[in-house]
């Protein structure tokens, strides 16, 4: 874990930003000695978007099942894809 103070975002952004993309980790930013901000590359927050994003569709779909949709099982599923697919 990487913490700078909010001066040195402003006077060494160029190191900063390069530690980010190096690293692909978070930086975070302190003021007066407090936890104020991160500072991470954009390619480090897609990747964390789209992680979130894949999670909570895993949420969702773990909260239909146990609110009772119908679920398949792995032969059933196998069974529908090689008849879909049988054509091909």
């Amino acid at each position: 874990m990487t913490i700078k103070p909010s001066t040195a975002l402003r006077n060494e952004y160029l190191q900063i930003s390069s530690l980010a993309r190096e690293t692909g980790e978070p930086i975070f930013i302190t003021n007066k000695g407090q936890a104020d901000g991160v500072y991470m590359s954009i390619e480090a927050y897609e990747e964390r978007e789209k992680m979130l994003a894949h999670r909570a569709s895993i949420l969702a779909a773990e909260a239909e099942r146990l609110a009772g949709a119908p679920t398949h099982s792995v032969d059933e599923v196998r069974a529908k894809l090689k008849e879909k697919y049988s054509h091909a």
